[in-house]
């Protein structure tokens, strides 16, 4: 509770800070203000645009979150159990790794045209890496012994990865989704203010044409709102998926 009350305070010295200086000290017109912003987020919500746009966005996060992150479980726990395999294909993932996904936008759209196919197949590269590396290193760091005992006791392949090598990596893995629900959100923006008509990386370009700060603030507001919703998504999962893990932690407060 004090931790909670604490953050209360912060934010409200910050958003107190922020009206006081704006139009005193710094022009409204870069800044704008939190009452601004406040008002042009509600007018957007009874419009019911903030909904609307934030749907759109939703879907193509959420689809390239899910697509990106399966292909990159998938082929992190192959590479992970095939070493020359991974050997082999190392300069190829390092060199794709090493590029900008960003960079990607124009050649997606001359591929997969300005729907949403575009900014799902955009959000999901930018995914695809950070579970794929997690998932790999995670693979990687399970304990040879332990499978090496259980191959002796008769274990062969798809149980060596039902029961031991999956469970072990599970929290690489959702590190990695952790780390890639901000970075789905980027993809299906950039997409967005690239080349769209609708999103909230609409709403975002639209209001910066318009010279409108508040309104630019408005839809940061509500992208941060929703990335807020989706980590909360992945935090109930990794709960539902490890429950020991919840017990270790609440079992190590209390210690």
């Amino acid at each position: 509770m004090k931790v909670i009350s604490l953050r209360f305070l912060l934010v409200a010295v910050m958003l107190g800070g922020w009206e006081f200086i704006s139009d005193r000290y710094v022009s409204a017109f870069f800044i704008s203000s939190p009452t601004k912003i406040a008002a042009s987020f509600w007018d957007s919500v009874v419009s019911g645009a903030v909904f609307f746009h934030a749907g759109i966005t939703a879907i193509e996060a959420a689809g390239g979150f899910v697509l990106g992150a399966s292909l990159g479980f998938v082929v992190g726990l192959i590479l992970g159990r095939q070493q020359l395999l991974a050997d082999v294909l190392d300069p190829l993932l390092t060199a794709f790794y090493s590029l900008p996904k960003v960079a990607l936008a124009p050649l997606f759209i001359l591929w997969f045209g300005i729907g949403l196919n575009m900014k799902i197949i955009l959000a999901a590269a930018i995914v695809f890496f950070l579970v794929f590396l997690n998932t790999y290193t995670g693979v990687r760091n399970v304990s040879r012994e332990l499978l090496a005992i259980l191959r002796l006791m008769g274990a062969n392949e798809r149980q060596l990865i039902t029961k031991v090598v999956i469970p072990a990596a599970l929290s690489w893995v959702f590190t990695g989704l952790r780390l890639s629900v901000p970075y789905a959100l980027i993809g299906a923006i950039v997409g967005e203010i690239i080349a769209s008509n609708r999103g909230l990386g609409f709403m975002l370009s639209d209001a910066a044409g318009q010279f409108d700060t508040a309104g630019v603030f408005a839809a940061l507001l509500a992208i941060m709102v929703l990335a807020l919703v989706l980590n909360v998504f992945v935090k109930r999962l990794e709960k539902w998926l490890m429950p020991w893990k919840t017990s270790e932690d609440a079992r190590e407060i209390t210690v």
